[in-house]
């Protein structure tokens, strides 16, 4: 289970990718913060930095493996298919993987990456049987200890600033490096920079709302995420607008998310749309039930939106090149019906 703040209490473009795919197909610093050092593009050797050390790949990498959220997504919209990726204990599908990076692997015609178990430790016996040439883990929760063991059988690529806390652009970016795929990494962040803008241009009552975005899935508990979280940039991205009181409240240190309790729930009265994610529709009843919760005018009135599918709950946690078309697909309905809601 991954250990970014909240998601460890879990019970748990593709057509702008197409580029490279063959398909019609999480911050506290900007995404200009830690560029990747190196030679031009596609030219090796490359040097990377981040906050665990510094790595050079010494020749472009052909055997991947990734670690994290949303690195593998990238690799392959970058034209590189894993041989190796840790497994999905959350919003996977049958293959322990995310159903859009499955789907687009399937359809180039190779073969699905094996899967290691990174929790409650990384499998490295299984890591080290894929022989890796480079490890790409830039939006993870690797530790040091873990760093060091993973430096020894391949060059690896951790996050430039706090576990967990990479912002996509940045992700593509150094990803982009890493594989000698800068130029097509920077055609992927425009390119889904501009599949956002376009929903919301197709959707301009967005512009109109304001939203909060809430972790309630245990009794008593309310949370908020933030500013530099992915599913707030998502939001973002699409024409909605953080409500102004949730926005200034303090984030907690090195994070993108307050803790608030439900006592506290008052302070979302003027937000016209409220987000959240459950385990399961057992998890939203047991929420729902709560009088504190239940009083929450967004919830009140439906101008609210609970997710409860786990793909879908992943792939609108995460910002990349394949995650972002299969929630919109499924996302800009939810938040269309919520909408028509709001006084």
């Amino acid at each position: 289970m991954p250990t970014r703040p909240l998601f460890r209490r879990l019970t748990a473009l593709a057509v702008a990718a197409g580029l490279a795919v063959s398909l019609a197909a999480c911050s506290t610093s900007s995404p200009e913060a830690a560029a990747p050092s190196g030679s031009s593009d596609g030219a090796f050797p490359v040097t990377i930095e981040s906050s665990l050390g510094s790595v050079t790949i010494p020749s472009k990498p052909k055997r991947v493996v990734t670690i994290g959220w949303g690195s593998a997504d990238t690799v392959v919209a970058l034209g590189t298919t894993p041989v190796g990726i840790e497994e999905v204990t959350f919003g996977g599908d049958s293959s322990k993987d995310y159903p859009w990076v499955t789907a687009a692997i399937e359809k180039r015609g190779d073969a699905l990456p094996k899967t290691f178990a990174v929790y409650p430790d990384i499998d490295v016996s299984a890591l080290a049987a894929l022989d890796p040439d480079v490890i790409i883990a830039p939006q993870s929760g690797i530790t040091a200890a873990q760093y060091k063991t993973l430096s020894a059988l391949a060059p690896t690529v951790a996050y430039p600033g706090k576990a967990w806390t990479t912002p996509w652009q940045e992700q593509i970016g150094i990803i982009g490096k890493a594989l000698g795929e800068s130029a097509k990494a920077a055609t992927l962040v425009t390119d889904l920079t501009t599949t956002m803008a376009d929903a919301a241009a197709a959707n301009p009552e967005f512009s109109k709302l304001s939203f909060s975005y809430v972790y309630a899935a245990e009794p008593g508990s309310l949370s908020i995420y933030q500013k530099g979280d992915p599913r707030i940039d998502l939001l973002t991205g699409l024409g909605l607008t953080e409500d102004p009181t949730i926005a200034a409240l303090p984030k907690a240190s090195g994070t993108s998310f307050t803790d608030l309790g439900l006592e506290k729930a008052d302070l979302l009265d003027k937000t016209d749309v409220v987000f959240t994610w459950f385990n399961d529709e057992a998890n939203e009843k047991q929420i729902e039930a709560q009088p504190l919760f239940a009083r929450i005018p967004a919830v009140e009135r439906g101008s609210y939106v609970p997710v409860v599918d786990q793909k879908l709950a992943m792939a609108s946690t995460v910002i990349t090149p394949l995650s972002v078309p299969y929630a919109l697909e499924r996302y800009v309905a939810l938040i269309e019906k919520a909408a028509a809601k709001v006084d």
